[in-house]
């Protein structure tokens, strides 16, 4: 994890963290760093989700990038992959997205996408880093007739839909789907993309006013799509969080299905269909020890990353695999897009129901979740990484996997987005796992 990147690109409380001056900063340097092998004036395109500074900091980011020359197309309000697809189509140098993902809405974050539609890597992360903290006297600003222009790409929301639209090969008419879209991004396009495919939607939390983004809603709270399910005897409900980049779903009955079940279903189909390359499915060391065993039963290969869409994207490319995601509900279906992506995660789990004729819980079935416990300790900066060198910390994880054997996993991670320690612990007996998760807290908390 960098000095300004996480595992998602910059987040902070807007403005009093990631400021107006960091915002602007960070679209000089980007401007700079992903645009300095052309021979045009660069063009940057800059989305974002409904958060209330947003425009502050789209304002700042795009006067950052023109004063270095570059040019700054504003797509207004779409969800993440939006950016990820539009920046190939458009034929823009690179794509910047607004967002904290499914953060609460005093949060903000910056993410950067190359000219080919991919998160950047590590290295070009770091290089904008180093210009930005290292040698800011490098940055030399335009003037004059040299600086850059601002535009406005009035049909990005439209582009995106019908980009989701075509990647479904089948009429969704006679399904009833409710969306949460968790006043964020997808109030701006859900609607439109699983009515245009022929579903009929019931929506909820579809009134963004700047400052309920994610709040009790979306994948992060999805008792109100439960209800809203059984209630409105829909077919199945799908959850989006603020950027529309994740999504989790709801059966007919009201049970959650996470990403770990959405991945095995689509693992699964992609299979029979002869779809799902070298037979294999890319997931991080989070996902549940039900997958695993789910996909040895299946003759589907398991292979996992570190945690963070970015390390299962890049293990994909690496290999050629096609399918791959998280728990949380960051799905790449690699054929049709560059990233996780809630709206095209939900349009082909209505496909695999229609093209099935199963319903969502009868999928689901195909996997059995085991019991998982995660406790998030929060840490201050002077004990980062602390944990991994604590006499006491170490020895009761390796006394408690040694308890656990075969049938329980225990991982023990900082999370790259929040001053967090992560504790999870999977195994067979609830009480037993959650004991364990609390003691190895206690002693995080201690140190």
């Amino acid at each position: 994890m960098g000095r300004l990147f996480g595992t998602d690109g910059a987040r902070g409380v807007a403005i009093s963290e990631l400021t107006c001056e960091l915002a602007m900063n960070i679209g000089r340097a980007a401007a700079l760093v992903l645009a300095k092998e052309t021979d045009h004036a660069p063009k940057i395109i800059i989305g974002k989700d409904t958060r209330i500074s947003g425009d502050i900091l789209e304002s700042a980011l795009a006067a950052g990038i023109c004063s270095v020359g570059a040019n700054a197309h504003i797509l207004g309000v779409v969800p993440t992959p939006a950016v990820a697809m539009l920046v190939k189509k458009y034929g823009a140098d690179a794509g910047v997205m607004i967002s904290a993902s499914h953060n609460s809405m005093e949060f903000n974050g910056i993410k950067l996408f190359s000219g080919s539609g991919f998160k950047l890597s590590d290295e070009i992360e770091e290089e904008i880093e180093s210009l930005i903290l290292d040698t800011p006297e490098k940055i030399s600003v335009k003037c004059g007739s040299e600086v850059g222009r601002i535009c406005y790409e009035p049909n990005a929301q439209w582009d995106y839909i019908r980009h989701i639209i075509k990647s479904v090969d089948c009429d969704l008419r006679g399904i009833k789907v409710a969306l949460d879209c968790a006043n964020g991004s997808a109030s701006a396009v859900a609607e439109r993309i699983f009515s245009g495919l022929g579903a009929t939607c019931v929506l909820i939390n579809n009134e963004p006013d700047g400052s309920n983004i994610n709040l009790r809603c979306g994948s992060t709270c999805m008792d109100s799509l439960r209800k809203t399910v059984v209630e409105k005897k829909c077919a199945l409900g799908l959850a989006f969080d603020g950027d529309a980049d994740r999504c989790l779903a709801v059966d007919e009955k009201g049970n959650v299905i996470d990403g770990d079940k959405l991945l095995a279903i689509f693992s699964k189909f992609m299979k029979v269909q002869g779809k799902l390359k070298s037979d294999t499915c890319v997931v991080t060391v989070m996902s549940n020890l039900g997958f695993f065993k789910f996909a040895e039963s299946e003759g589907i290969n398991a292979t996992t990353t570190a945690v963070g869409d970015r390390y299962v994207l890049e293990r994909m490319l690496k290999f050629g695999y096609n399918l791959g995601g998280e728990q949380s509900g960051h799905i790449i279906f690699l054929d049709d897009a560059n990233t996780g992506d809630g709206e095209l995660t939900g349009a082909k789990f209505l496909e695999v129901i229609k093209k099935t004729g199963k319903k969502a819980s009868e999928l689901a079935a195909c996997m059995e979740s085991y019991p998982q416990v995660l406790v998030n300790v929060k840490i201050t900066a002077d004990k980062k990484g602390m944990w991994e060198k604590n006499e006491a910390v170490q020895n009761a994880i390796s006394q408690y996997k040694e308890k656990l054997g075969n049938d329980g996993r225990i991982l023990v991670r900082e999370s790259g987005t929040e001053p967090l320690v992560r504790i999870m612990l999977e195994g067979k007996k609830t009480g037993v796992i959650t004991e364990y998760a609390n003691n190895i807290a206690k002693l995080v908390e201690e140190m």
